[in-house]
């Protein structure tokens, strides 16, 4: 039996990522050649979901959909905070000594979590049934 070097194992990979390269190119390469346009005032002009545009695209928005979309990525990322303590928590025991101490651990994050969201509904930001402008 003929023993091959250990490299010959990726021999599969690298004409997998030869042909994956080539394909990019060559497909890239034939949407340059084929579809080379002109350009025209409809080709240019804004689109949006097939209505026509109207007015400025700087207009005023109400601060409400910014404190939404920011209370969104604090509540989402504080959300991804947990999903790895709740995957190592058979091992807590392991890297802190104790289980109850990750346990209490979590429980006073999502004490800051519960207060976080009792704010929010308290200021009434959630809240769009008002006509405030103001927050």
């Amino acid at each position: 039996m003929q023993s091959h070097p250990y490299t010959w194992n990726y021999i599969p990979l690298l004409i997998q990522v030869v042909i994956a390269a080539g394909m990019g190119l060559v497909i890239a390469g034939l949407s340059w050649l084929i579809g080379r346009g002109r350009a025209s005032k409809a080709k240019l002009d804004a689109y949006e979901c097939g209505v026509p545009v109207e007015g400025d695209a700087r207009g005023r928005f109400s601060v409400r959909f910014y404190m939404v979309a920011m209370l969104f990525i604090l509540f989402d990322v504080e959300a991804v905070f947990m999903l790895p303590w709740a995957v190592i928590y058979r091992h807590l025991p392991i890297l802190t000594g104790s289980r109850m101490f990750g346990f209490w651990e979590m429980i006073v994050y999502l004490g800051f979590v519960v207060v976080g969201i009792f704010y929010v509904w308290k200021k009434g930001i959630l809240d769009w049934s008002n006509d405030r402008g103001d927050l």
